[in-house]
C-alpha cells in the first residue's frame, strides 16, 4: 500500500520550505495542501489544534507540527539521503544550532524589520553578532553540513531568502558580504541548488506581502 504524505503549508512560509526540501532530497512522493491563515480550514485545526498554524505533516493519518520536529521525523522514518551526520556530538551539535537560528536569529532579524531610525540602528547590533556565529561556522565549508546540503542547511534555509527581502523592503543593510563571506557565499550556494532553486516563492509577491506587514505594523505603533 502507498503510503500517505500530505503538507499543510501556506505560499509564503520560509519554514515550511524546510520539509519541502527535506522530502524533496529524499525523494519522497508528497501532497501538498496550501493554507490560507486568515480562514484555516477544519482539517488544519484538526491535525494542529494546539498552535493552528503551518507546517503540519500528515504521514498515514498521524500528524506532526513544528517544522525542526517535522525534519527530524522525515530524517527518522525515511533512512535515505540522510540529514543528520553518524557522530551522535556532530547530530546534537546541528540541533544546538538549528535552534539556535529558531531562538535567537530569526527573532532579531525580525526584531530590525519591526523598528526604524535609531531604534532599528540599535535591533541590528544583537542581529549581526547573531549572523557572526553562523559566519564562523561556516568558515571553510561549503555548506552548514559540509560538502552537501544536509539538515542544518535546511533548518537556516529561510536565512538565504529573507535576508534580502527584508533589507529590500526596509531600504537597510544586515547582512554585509565584505564582513561575512562565507554566510554570503553559503547563501549563493543554497539559493542555486537544483531542489532549493525549484521551491522559492515568487519574490515579488514576497516584496509586496512583507512591504504591506511593516507598514501596518509602523502605523500601529505611531503615536496618536
Amino acid at each position: 500500500m502507498a503510503e500517505e504524505v500530505k503538507l499543510f503549508r501556506t505560499w509564503s512560509s520560509p519554514v515550511a520550505l524546510r520539509v519541502i526540501w527535506a522530502l524533496e532530497l529524499k525523494g519522497i512522493p508528497y501532497e501538498v495542501i496550501l493554507e490560507d491563515l486568515s480562514n484555516k480550514s477544519s482539517l488544519l485545526l484538526q491535525y494542529n489544534p494546539i498552535h493552528k498554524k503551518v507546517p503540519v505533516l500528515v504521514h498515514n493519518g498521524k500528524s506532526i507540527a513544528e517544522s525542526l520536529v517535522i525534519l527530524e521525523y522525515v530524517e527518522e522514518t525515511w533512512k535515505q539521503t540522510p540529514l543528520l551526520p553518524e557522530d551522535p556530538y556532530e547530530r546534537a551539535m546541528e540541533r544546538f544550532w538549528a535552534k539556535f537560528g529558531d531562538d535567537k536569529v530569526l527573532p532579531s532579524l525580525w526584531n530590525v524589520f519591526n523598528k526604524q531610525g535609531k531604534d532599528q540602528e540599535e535591533a541590528i547590533v544583537p542581529a549581526q553578532e547573531n549572523l557572526t556565529y553562523l559566519e564562523e561556522l561556516l568558515r571553510g565549508k561549503i555548506f552548514f553540513s559540509g560538502e552537501r546540503i544536509g539538515f542544518l542547511d535546511l533548518a537556516f534555509g529561510w536565512l538565504a531568502n529573507m535576508v534580502s527581502v527584508f533589507e529590500e523592503v526596509m531600504g537597510a543593510t544586515v547582512l554585509d558580504n565584505q564582513k561575512l563571506p562565507s554566510l554570503s557565499a553559503w547563501m549563493k550556494n543554497f539559493m542555486d541548488a537544483p531542489i532549493i532553486k525549484e521551491s522559492w516563492p515568487p519574490r515579488d509577491k514576497l516584496i509586496t506581502k512583507y512591504q504591506a506587514l511593516r507598514e501596518a505594523r509602523i502605523e500601529k505603533e505611531a503615536p496618536k
